[in-house]
């Protein structure tokens, strides 16, 4: 199968267009020909290594998730069938849908309607269900709380605006002024140019932010929180910080992969409460001009290769 292959850590240009060995359906698992795979920011971060993003093995395929349609089945499947169009995101510490075919646990993906195009379902995948474990099962937004989400031009920020406005909280974000247009379309009351604007200043009384940027924003976002208030991030405060608020409490997401979080999304999807993201087109060619763009961190909605 055509794969990109990571070479090794660095720059975009370790990734190469070549061949890599098609994958087996084990136990349990379904081989999906893929149609379309995301990008997220956690790819150019393994691509560049350090950390918990440090690999051991080289080549590696990137991608996390993808929409496609199953090709073969694994000994003991047998809620899925060969033709099924469905969508997915890897386990948590695996990879691999850059690529034309991966093989994934039948239990962790779910049928992809017809109403969904396969570029819209690897769109809101990754995307949807880490919003959804971030604002429905760990902060535990309630109708009525008001939450700022970081970045909301980005992909989980811009389907985590549009979930808490449909549970009935006053949503702010943070965007550039070029975005404004787009988050207050998917539902946010108020919006705070980050260039022009310190929204420490700016906000006050929170019962939640989402943060999705983190650096120095997540160390400024105690500051606009409420006692008793909840800060859940899914990118870090700097090396060594320790929150300065014991009146708080601070919350990661734990994103586990399973068809019950997919099928809510597909639910929230049906009855209008979300909308896929902006979509921005690649080949599977083209993965490295994909990653100087994701790198760059300004994007609005997802980046998608198009694969079949």
């Amino acid at each position: 199968m055509k794969a990109v292959l990571l070479m090794k850590h660095g720059g975009p240009e370790m990734l190469r267009y070549g061949e890599a060995p098609d994958p087996v359906a084990g136990p349990g698992d379904v081989v999906v020909d893929i149609h379309a795979a995301s990008v997220n920011a956690a790819d150019y971060k393994v691509r560049l290594g350090g950390g918990r993003y440090t690999l051991t093995q080289f080549p590696h395929i990137l991608g996390r998730d993808f929409s496609g349609v199953v090709s073969a089945l694994g000994a003991g499947v047998g809620d899925l069938a060969i033709g099924d169009a469905v969508f997915g995101v890897t386990e948590q510490g695996v990879e691999g849908a850059y690529a034309e075919k991966i093989a994934i646990k039948a239990a962790i993906v779910a049928r992809k309607p017809d109403r969904l195009g396969h570029d819209q379902a690897a769109a809101v995948a990754l995307t949807g269900l880490t919003a959804l474990w971030a604002v429905e099962d760990t902060a535990r937004l309630k109708p009525g709380e008001t939450i700022l989400v970081h970045g909301g031009a980005g992909g989980v920020a811009g389907f985590a605006i549009q979930l808490a406005k449909h549970l009935g909280a006053r949503v702010i974000t943070t965007a550039s002024a070029g975005n404004h247009v787009y988050v207050r379309d998917l539902g946010a009351d108020q919006v705070i140019d980050y260039n022009a604007e310190d929204f420490a200043k700016a906000v006050s009384g929170c019962d939640v932010v989402f943060d999705t940027v983190g650096g120095a924003v997540q160390v400024a976002s105690y500051a606009v929180l409420k006692p008793g208030g909840r800060l859940v991030w899914i990118a870090p405060a700097p090396e060594g910080f320790k929150p300065s608020r014991q009146d708080v409490a601070t919350l990661r997401p734990n994103v586990i992969r399973d068809r019950t979080h997919l099928e809510r999304i597909l639910a929230l999807l049906a009855e209008g409460a979300v909308r896929p993201p902006a979509i921005v087109h690649y080949k599977l060619a083209d993965a490295v001009e994909a990653h100087r763009v994701s790198e760059a961190r300004h994007l609005r909605g997802k980046l998608v290769f198009d694969i079949r």
